[in-house]
């Protein structure tokens, strides 16, 4: 790359105000802006500044697109080792070429590309991506960034234009774990780098669905086989059923029994050794249906309530699922027979 003179650099920026008007409207401003930018890119570059002098030229050239700006920043990428866009550069100042009555500044600028690109290609590096699956196969729409910069899936499997130096590259495509690995490359030089992807093993767990256990019991008849419509994991009403049965005939037996003292004592008095006159054969039957009906209320209390604690602790509990097994042979009948009163049942 041959620097340029002094008096080349100021020629350059003079020019850009006999520029003819390009496609897109350029005001005063812009060019004037872009003349002073254009000065301080080649002041940066002749200080080897050429981080500034890529930024002055760069922003220049977006104001004011000229040969002369063009020169400069492609100087300054292959100053930086940026080989690649450098050559571009080059090669498009030469491909646009330069309109009619163009400045002879113009025309020096794009002679000065013709020769200096032939000096840049050559340093430009290459490199090979190839991806695989691992132990073969191949990867379905692998995504590639290399240095920050996707890489278009059609440049995969060829040689790729690089920079020379030390980069990153990632990986990734659905399905498959992704990897990062870093390679390097000399000036000019070529290198193979294949990437090997392998199968992500399985995925997030699924749960599998839970079973709704439907509880059942046989409370009643010993044939019954009706299904409990209790809620999963609620106690069954069915001992507070019998309480509430045993309180009843409890409430029973106290009232009739106190009916049946009263109607003793009226016959104690009336009945003189043990003999009731035909009169009192009102209160004599009534004494004895108050006394069976008091039995038959005492002995239902005590059945309901035995047939509610059985039942209470008979009761299914709740499994882990919140989901009560079903009770099996489970049922209690109660039985009045004449002169006597019980429950029957199996538990």
């Amino acid at each position: 790359m041959r620097a340029p003179t002094a008096c080349f650099a100021i020629a350059a920026s003079l020019a850009l105000g006999g520029i003819a008007q390009p496609a897109r409207a350029q005001s005063d401003d812009d060019r004037a802006t872009a003349r002073a930018l254009g000065q301080e890119g080649q002041q940066a570059l002749e200080s080897k500044d050429y981080r500034t002098a890529e930024d002055r030229y760069r922003r220049a050239d977006k104001l004011v697109h000229a040969p002369t700006l063009m020169l400069g920043l492609a100087r300054a990428l292959s100053a930086e080792g940026k080989y690649v866009e450098a050559q571009e550069t080059y090669n498009r100042m030469v491909r646009e070429g330069l309109p009619p009555g163009a400045p002879d500044v113009f025309k020096r600028a794009v002679e000065e590309a013709k020769r200096e690109v032939e000096a840049v290609a050559p340093r430009v590096s290459a490199v090979t991506i190839t991806v695989k699956a691992a132990g073969g196969g191949d990867v379905p729409d692998p995504k590639i960034v290399l240095d920050e910069h996707p890489v278009n899936s059609a440049s995969l499997g060829v040689r790729r234009s690089i920079d020379p130096g030390s980069h990153v590259l990632r990986a990734s495509a659905d399905g498959f774990k992704p990897v990062e690995l870093s390679f390097s490359v000399t000036e000019g030089g070529s290198v193979d780098q294949p990437v090997v992807l392998e199968k992500a093993v399985g995925g997030p767990p699924v749960a599998a669905p839970v079973p709704v256990v439907t509880p059942t019991a046989t409370v009643g008849a010993a044939s019954s086989t009706a299904p409990d419509t209790t809620p999963s994991g609620k106690h069954s009403p069915l001992p507070w059923v019998a309480f509430g049965i045993g309180g009843a005939g409890l409430i029973l037996g106290a009232i009739t029994g106190l009916l049946a003292v009263g109607d003793h004592s009226t016959l104690s008095t009336n009945c003189p050794n043990g003999t009731c006159p035909p009169s009192q054969s009102g209160n004599l039957s009534s004494y004895h249906t108050m006394g069976a009906l008091s039995t038959v209320g005492f002995i239902v209390a005590g059945v309901g309530a035995a047939a509610g604690v059985v039942l209470l602790i008979a009761q299914p509990k709740a499994d882990s699922t919140g989901a009560s097994p079903p009770a099996a042979g489970l049922w209690v009948s109660p039985a009045i027979g004449l002169g006597s009163v019980g429950a029957v049942g199996t538990f």
